[in-house]
């Protein structure tokens, strides 16, 4: 049963370790108040640690650099070789290793070379934090896509044999009623940012179960690097619930719990008593679900996001790249803004981050067109949406509910030439949009036929957003859109693509359309500004000031 709505219970386990914090000077049941800015982190921090200890704690470990003073006061002389080098000289030491070691790492040669570079970067981490995150920050662009999408999601699929040492923590369906207590033993006393996920649907990969904790560690890496945040204050979380990958199921050496997925009340008692301790512990931590599969997105979005300091990712955050990128797409095409609401946009995916995109770029056009239910009427018929079922319609049977508002009029369609249920080929012939965008997880969905069907497109510059993950699932490469459809393409996608060459000196560029650009801005501006809740609108205006 969950505790969610019950009165706090201590197992013995929790009060034990407060015994233990109030004999050490302070008692964490007593109302206390902080910063929410991450200034704290650049205080000095009181180590108890020494020796081997030290060393073997990547938080504070630096190696080699280390002074003689602190070698004499950490009692790490004769430790370490006598030669102090500074963190410049270890970086360089550790990218030469990095360039030579590339190949020898792999496992053969179906070991991708950037899973390759994951392994080193991994092993960097797992020693010393510190330099890590120098390593990744000087070189972002290099190796945002090796912790990032796309080399994260090969990662995921093979954590099981990746795994060396644990990073975050792990909530599972057979911890039920021991959270409150398990929370207490991380050991950072603040947590400013955790991102948690099921591993239910793991970018365009599907149901991944445990294995999913690639995408916290990795969405947290950039947190720390693109934002600034104390990496001792973040913490990646799973949420073991089960898995249905009948593979995971039947691999004696995966890691996490070996059974079908709980539904129903018995997830949502998990995922409440997990929400619960979290903010008992930390009051003021924000909560990133990532990659929960469409079912239970937009379920657990609406039952914390008024009462926890949290968002979803795949639903707000794709949500605001996208329409950063849809109103760019304006812009390219030489069109003034208050045009925005006029563009014809078909989207080919109905989950979690085509209803979230859908929801958001409605909200955008009727407020350009008066902000009244008239307004939100007309923005509707701006969208067409297609799913593996072909193009949704209110004729449509088991319709989930938070497509209902996009599903086409059937009169309507008709006198268009089209019908429920029809290909994506057919409805980018008939309604010639200005827009095709992809969130359907579907890689090579958008054929040579869709593209050509879009050549007859009425916009000077139609807008192609392939934005599955990872580079798989990409529904085309940049290649396709501009060999097909022209050199006047606006291309985006979800993982980076190289510039295509055009000849004649002409370039075609490759935008990605990630959400790896907003979320550490979301953490960090909720932290710095002490923000209750993330609503939608945050989002929408930070995407329409950028091109007001």
């Amino acid at each position: 049963m969950s505790n969610f709505n019950s009165p706090m219970r201590l197992s013995s386990s929790l009060i034990k370790h407060l015994k233990y914090r109030v004999r050490m000077g302070s008692n964490p049941l007593l109302p206390h108040s902080r910063s929410f800015t991450t200034t704290e982190g650049h205080r000095p921090i009181i180590v108890h640690k020494r020796s081997l200890d030290i060393l073997h704690d990547p938080w504070f470990n630096k190696g080699t650099s280390f002074s003689f003073t602190e070698r004499d006061r950490l009692d790490l002389r004769g430790l370490l070789p006598p030669n102090v080098m500074s963190t410049e000289q270890q970086i360089e030491r550790f990218m030469v290793d990095l360039k030579r070691l590339e190949e020898q790492a792999r496992d053969g040669p179906s070991d991708p070379n950037a899973l390759a570079k994951w392994r080193i970067l991994n092993r960097l981490h797992d020693r010393n934090e510190t330099m890590y995150y120098k390593v990744l920050i000087a070189n972002i662009e290099e190796y945002a896509p090796i912790v990032y999408t796309p080399t994260v999601g090969l990662v995921c699929q093979n954590y099981s044999g990746l795994f060396r040492r644990p990073r975050g923590m792990y909530f599972s369906a057979e911890d039920r009623g021991e959270m409150m207590s398990m929370v207490y033993n991380w050991p950072a006393d603040q947590v400013d940012m955790i991102v948690v996920t099921d591993g239910s649907r793991i970018l365009g990969l599907g149901d991944l179960g445990v294995q999913g904790i690639g995408i916290a560690i990795g969405k947290l890496d950039l947190y720390v690097a693109a934002a600034g945040i104390n990496p001792q204050r973040v913490l990646p979380v799973m949420i073991d619930v089960g898995s249905n990958n009948e593979k995971l199921l039947k691999d004696p050496l995966y890691l996490g719990l070996q059974r079908h997925r709980l539904d129903g009340d018995e997830y949502l008692a998990v995922v409440d008593e997990f929400m619960e301790a979290v903010f008992t512990r930390w009051p003021h931590v924000i909560v990133q679900f990532e990659d929960f599969q469409s079912k239970w997105a937009f379920k657990l979005l609406q039952r914390y996001r008024n009462t926890y300091r949290m968002f979803n990712d795949d639903v707000q955050g794709t949500a605001g790249v996208a329409i950063a990128g849809l109103l760019g797409a304006v812009r390219a095409q030489g069109r003034p803004m208050i045009d925005f609401p006029k563009q014809k946009i078909v989207v080919a995916g109905a989950g979690s981050a085509g209803i979230g995109v859908l929801n958001a770029t409605r909200k955008t056009m009727a407020r350009m067109l008066g902000n009244n239910e008239h307004a939100f009427q007309s923005a509707g018929r701006q969208f067409w949406v297609v799913d593996a079922k072909g193009l949704i319609t209110e004729e449509r049977e088991d319709l989930d509910p938070e497509a209902c508002p996009f599903a086409r009029n059937v009169k309507e369609i008709h006198r268009q030439g089209l019908r429920e249920g029809a290909s994506l080929v057919e409805v980018v012939q008939q309604v010639k949009p200005d827009v095709l965008l992809g969130l359907s997880a579907v890689g090579g969905l958008f054929s040579k036929e869709v593209l050509e069907a879009l050549r007859g497109s009425t916009s000077t510059r139609p807008a192609i957003f392939a934005m599955s993950n990872p580079t798989t699932n990409a529904e085309c490469t940049p290649e396709e859109a501009f060999s097909i459809v022209g050199d006047n393409v606006v291309f985006a996608s979800g993982s980076p693509f190289k510039d295509v060459d055009l000849g004649n000196g002409h370039i075609g560029h490759c935008n990605q359309g990630n959400n790896m650009y907003l979320f550490p801005g979301i953490g960090l501006g909720t932290l710095l500004s002490g923000a209750r809740i993330i609503s939608d609108g945050m989002l929408q205006a930070a995407a329409e000031w950028y091109f007001s």
